[in-house]
């Protein structure tokens, strides 16, 4: 844990009690704060009052008493609309923040120059958090992983010069963190998401840029408008300004970049200002790099090995963290074989943009699809549709997907995940395909039959698992 000491001796208000609230409930108490907290659910508020958190109404509150507001950022800010609380706080000039901030506060009381690499980006920030941190902590490294991914921050150990906090930040969490300076920022990627909580993609693009803008080093994707475009403003400002010391990186997945981070033809290279072609350093290849097949992890692999890089490893730890990484579950994850079946849980591609991943990765697809459909549907992956076999529709969606599949594509509505799952396996089976792969890339959210989408990929993990005595009872084929 890291005890919250900034706010030492404060009256802190604090909304929202999942598990990175109580987290920084936590943190706070332990460090000398005194917390009134609440959450709209009973659920939450039975936890808090479990782990020791005081509660308070807040709706009753008067808030002339909070030297702070600390908002959980699944709770909207601004849009639709803003949150009551997030309005009282408002009305009565207190400043709202998240956990991401308080760490940031930490980290500048306690040890300033403490290494911090901070990942956003609308794709792909998961895995490429999760391989930054492999590679590091494979080269020796003392690693600490969190944000949003996996364990809250204030659940990890404390900032030191000594020690590397890898961290992935979400658009909400960006939002409720204005000092927000780490030592390597690394923005990814941008497409349309969470508008709802957004209002547009303008506010969207300027929150993510407050990550790298306040970055010592910013690695900028230049593989779409919008990061190209941020990437430009923080060259542009960095010119004007010579004195800060701040340097901007461009990262490619997809061409050679006159100097900055780049793939090309399955290996990353660094090439330096004024440097010609091929003067350009050999990082790593990807070649035997198992879970990083795919265009979209030769994006993630630049940017680990770039972020890695500016850590100080050398190009032969950068390469062995490559081979080493396992994964993440979710993230086109082989759950299994069946024969020559193969099957793929990539549950996590909660959109069209992250399905395509998985579609271009692959061919003799046999696609299980559906869920809570986001904007756009699956439209834009009409071009991945040769690579497919068939498609099995699932939940809300599945009225729209047959809608854009019709004539274009077979597929079947089985409306569950578990009939979908069995029916594709028999059909990858009894056809002619040398390597079929069943595939779970759903393009959708998962709530409306999921808690979200680890629990999808889980019962598919899970029916794949269970699929040889299914398919044994019904004869190796359908009934």
């Amino acid at each position: 844990m890291i005890p919250v000491t900034t706010f030492s001796g404060k009256t802190v208000a604090l909304f929202g009690l999942g598990g990175s609230g109580l987290s920084t409930a936590r943190a706070l108490i332990a460090g000398g704060a005194h917390v009134r907290a609440w959450d709209d659910g009973e659920a939450g508020r039975l936890k808090a009052v479990a782990q020791g958190v005081p509660l308070e109404d807040l709706a009753r509150s008067d808030w002339s008493q909070f030297d702070a507001f600390i908002l959980s950022p699944g709770v909207p800010l601004t849009h639709p609309e803003p949150h009551w609380t997030a309005q009282r706080a408002r009305a009565a000039g207190v400043e709202i923040i998240g956990d991401i901030e308080l760490f940031c506060r930490e980290r500048a009381a306690l040890a300033p120059g403490a290494p911090l690499v901070a990942i956003t980006g609308t794709n792909g920030k998961s895995t490429t958090t999760a391989l930054i941190a492999h590679i590091l902590r494979e080269a020796g490294r003392d690693v600490q992983l969190g944000g949003n991914i996996g364990v809250p921050i204030l659940d990890l150990e404390p900032p030191s010069d000594a020690r590397i906090h890898v961290i992935e930040c979400s658009s909400f969490q960006i939002d409720l963190a204005p000092s927000l300076n780490p030592t390597i920022g690394v923005l990814i990627n941008l497409t349309p998401d969470h508008l709802d909580r957004h209002g547009e993609m303008a506010n969207y693009a300027a929150i993510k840029e407050r990550l790298v803008a306040g970055a010592e080093v910013a690695l900028v994707g230049v593989d779409d408008s919008f990061t190209h475009a941020i990437g430009a403003r923080l060259v542009e400002r960095l010119a004007a300004n010579p004195a800060e010391d701040r340097r901007v990186m461009p990262v490619s997945a997809n061409r050679s970049l006159d100097w900055g981070f780049y793939a090309e033809r399955g290996a990353i290279y660094f090439r330096e200002e004024g440097h010609a072609p091929e003067q350009a350093e050999l990082i790593a290849r990807l070649e035997g790099a198992r879970a990083l097949r795919g265009a979209h992890n030769a994006q993630n692999a630049a940017f680990a090995c770039a972020a890695a890089w500016e850590c100080g490893l050398e190009d032969e730890e950068i390469a062995r963290g490559l081979i080493s990484f396992p994964g993440l579950p979710h993230r086109m994850e082989e759950v299994g074989r069946i024969d020559r079946a193969l099957f793929v849980n990539d549950s996590k591609a909660t959109n069209a943009d992250a399905a395509e991943k998985a579609l271009a990765s692959f061919a003799d697809i046999y696609w299980i699809v559906g869920g809570k459909a986001k904007e756009g549907g699956i439209e834009p992956l009409r071009g991945y549709f040769p690579r497919i076999r068939k498609a099995y529709l699932i939940g809300a969606a599945s009225d729209e997907f047959a809608g854009a599949l019709d004539g274009d594509l077979p597929y079947e509505r089985c409306e569950t995940l578990d009939v979908a799952t069995t029916r594709a396996a028999c059909d990858a089976l009894e056809g002619d395909a040398a390597t079929p792969v069943v595939l779970l890339s759903p393009a959708c959210a998962s709530y409306d039959q999921f808690a979200n989408f680890e629990a999808r990929g889980d019962a598919f993990r899970s029916l794949v698992q269970g699929l040889p005595a299914v398919l044994a009872a019904r004869g190796g084929g359908r009934s």
